[in-house]
């Protein structure tokens, strides 16, 4: 496997870390080459494959980003947002990969990581499901084929208790889909808290609904409701580890592009829908 993709994970040690790691060590044409943690975490000097449960497979978990980027070929993101904009500007130092899944990102940090593009193979997705990206094809067309005047758009989101962004990524990359087929701008249309005494609903509007609790992985829901009928797209994720592998695919794709800033969109050809 000499030309096996060498990939590190950052946030080794936590659920999204441990999936990818797993999902890394079995897939074809790719290796784990570090593991990265921030400094003083627990999983500092461990064997990542313990971590994940695989057992020993003789990469130590580290703190330092740079020195495991420099020797890769991509790094798997699922942090946070100040973390991946310092992975970001490394990745873009050792102009490799980097596939972003973390939520919760503003518009100067999204900004960050287009600029990184200019060096490094970015690829970030409010959510790396293949399925829930197919999805959002589908919310852009069935928002522009029926009008603002007669249907209107809420978007409904539930995860687990420990989730600490609202709405989810995908609740706005599924919001930002229904506004481009529409040809709105979301966030001038976007109602996000409805409580007391809110009057109407204001026509060509975009709500969501957010929901917390137990351990649900993942359940979005775009509802299209017009004059006596609903039409409700949806999907739920059973298993975190889809958004590993849709973050792996990713890695791939990108591999040998040029240095831009990518969606998941372009990985799955559908960026022109």
């Amino acid at each position: 496997m000499t030309d096996a993709m060498k990939l590190v994970v950052v946030g080794a040690s936590g659920r999204m870390g441990q999936a990818l790691i797993r999902i890394i060590h079995e897939a074809e044409g790719t290796v784990l080459h570090a593991a990265v943690e921030r400094p003083g975490a627990a999983a500092i000097g461990r064997d990542a494959g313990e971590i994940a449960g695989l057992g020993p497979i003789g990469i130590t978990v580290t703190d330092d980003p740079l020195a495991a980027f420099l020797a890769a070929d991509g790094v798997i993101d699922f942090t946070a947002p100040a973390a991946s904009v310092e992975f970001a500007a490394l990745a873009a130092q050792a102009r490799i990969v980097h596939v972003i899944g973390t939520t919760g990102c503003s518009p100067d940090d999204e900004a960050k990581f287009e600029a990184a593009g200019r060096h490094a193979r970015v690829v970030k997705s409010g959510n790396m499901s293949l399925g829930v990206n197919l999805l959002s094809v589908l919310v852009k067309q069935a928002a522009k084929a029926l009008d603002a005047a007669g249907w209107d758009i809420e978007v409904l989101e539930m995860h687990h208790k420990h989730k600490v962004d609202a709405p989810s990524g995908t609740a706005l990359l599924l919001g930002d889909a229904a506004a481009a087929g529409r040809g709105i701008d979301l966030a001038d249309h976007s109602v996000r808290v409805r409580d007391g005494h809110t009057g109407p609903r204001e026509q060509g509007s975009i709500g969501f609904a957010t929901l917390r609790g137990g351990s649900v992985v993942g359940d979005h829901s775009v509802v299209l409701a017009g004059e006596g009928e609903l039409i409700t797209l949806s999907h739920n994720a059973l298993d975190r580890t889809i958004f590993a592998r849709g973050a792996l695919k990713a890695a791939l794709w990108a591999r040998d592009r040029k240095p831009g800033y990518y969606s998941m969109l372009d990985v799955l050809g559908l960026s022109s829908s």
